[in-house]
């Protein structure tokens, strides 16, 4: 086993991850199927791009975590700065972690109150998108960290 091979054997290698916070200007009564729309259209791109992540939304706060290829991260960050449904975007954190925290999820929409979160995981065999309501007994505890602070940087002042 080395760097590249985790315990199970499997091909392991660092991948970027991309951390941001952006307040909504989609307006509260078009923000349900705006949304909708959002996550339609990201989980088909992340697909596509390899990109996974997930996405806290908190009033007309977002927290998003992506990960994948650093300049396909790149790239799509950008794109979403000049996406006219967002402003004040602020960087919070990008790095190289050992493997994807959400290797699962094309994108996951997340509660930040610490409640039921809903679970969108990608079912690979069936190239479908699974919601899966209520506690997740597979989080890991690298997920359950980073989500952790998804939720401490959506109460936190822009």
């Amino acid at each position: 086993m080395d760097e590249t091979t985790s315990a199970d054997g499997h091909e392991t290698q660092p991948v970027f991850q991309l951390i941001y916070r952006s307040q909504s200007r989609i307006p509260s009564d078009q923000r349900r199927v705006e949304l909708g729309d959002v996550f339609t259209t990201a989980r088909r791109n992340n697909k596509r791009l390899g990109v996974t992540g997930a996405l806290m939304v908190s009033d007309d706060l977002f927290v998003q975590t992506l990960e994948g290829d650093e300049p396909v991260v790149r790239d799509l960050y950008e794109r979403i700065a000049t996406d006219a449904r967002h402003e004040r975007l602020v960087l919070l954190k990008e790095e190289y972690v050992g493997e994807r925290t959400f290797g699962r999820w094309a994108m996951a929409k997340v509660s930040e109150d610490g409640g039921s979160d809903i679970r969108l995981l990608s079912n690979a065999t069936k190239g479908v998108i699974v919601a899966v309501p209520g506690a997740d007994p597979s989080i890991t505890a690298e997920q359950e960290a980073v989500l952790s602070s998804m939720r401490e940087w959506l109460a936190t002042e822009a």
